[in-house]
């Protein structure tokens, strides 16, 4: 089984995707979406985690990722990161998505200095503007961010094309296609389920209204 397949195994194991259509969820950013994926509920699953680090670390060979520093967006990736900067034995910072309005003003927590690599780990990428602001921040102190790692992607249309505008290369453990298969493959979900869900994909600003 190859990694983006064992991902999806893994998040649909621990029922972190859930399908309903009537009546639908609503994103915060008011997105009507057939189909929700919570990846925070992978922390609470000790092998789930270890996959999910395990594949990091697949893709950062695989990549040949040099970095000095794995910088987690706040706050879902924070796990993330840390897990992964224990393990590899790197510093780790993580980034609000806004500057404090109290205190020193921060928006990037931890040392950084100026010129230092940064891999960004990210939980779940959607149209990608709220894990962008993350590189404008570290691109802002100077640094340079070599990329964002996600453990899942709903593969938008639109986010290719912003990741591709802000210059921000983007790997990610596992993918809505690669979930959707395998979700028709094990019964959890029907083919009348693919039909909507590939629907929506394509155009889920619009879908349902």
């Amino acid at each position: 089984m190859n990694l983006a397949r064992d991902i999806a195994e893994t998040l649909l194991s621990i029922e972190a995707v859930k399908v309903k259509t009537n009546p639908p969820f609503t994103w915060a950013s008011g997105i009507k979406s057939p189909i929700y994926c919570d990846n925070r509920k992978l922390i609470s699953y000790p092998d789930g985690r270890k996959k999910v680090v395990e594949g990091f670390k697949q893709l950062i060979r695989e990549k040949n990722i040099q970095f000095d520093v794995i910088g987690g967006t706040a706050t879902a990736a924070i796990p993330w990161a840390s897990f992964l900067a224990y393990d590899l034995n790197v510093p780790m910072i993580y980034i609000r998505p806004e500057k404090k309005d109290h205190g020193s003003g921060k928006q990037v927590e931890g040392e950084l200095k100026e010129g230092k690599r940064v891999l960004i780990v990210e939980d779940l990428i959607s149209t990608g503007g709220s894990s962008l602001k993350a590189v404008d921040a570290l691109r802002h102190e100077a640094c340079d961010v070599l990329g964002m790692a996600a453990i899942f992607s709903y593969e938008f249309p639109n986010a290719k094309q912003n990741f591709s505008n802000a210059n921000c290369k983007l790997i990610t453990l596992s993918n809505y296609s690669s979930l959707i298969d395998f979700a028709l493959e094990t019964g959890f979900i029907s083919q009348n389920d693919v039909q909507t869900l590939r629907s929506w994909r394509e155009a889920p600003e619009s879908w349902g209204k």
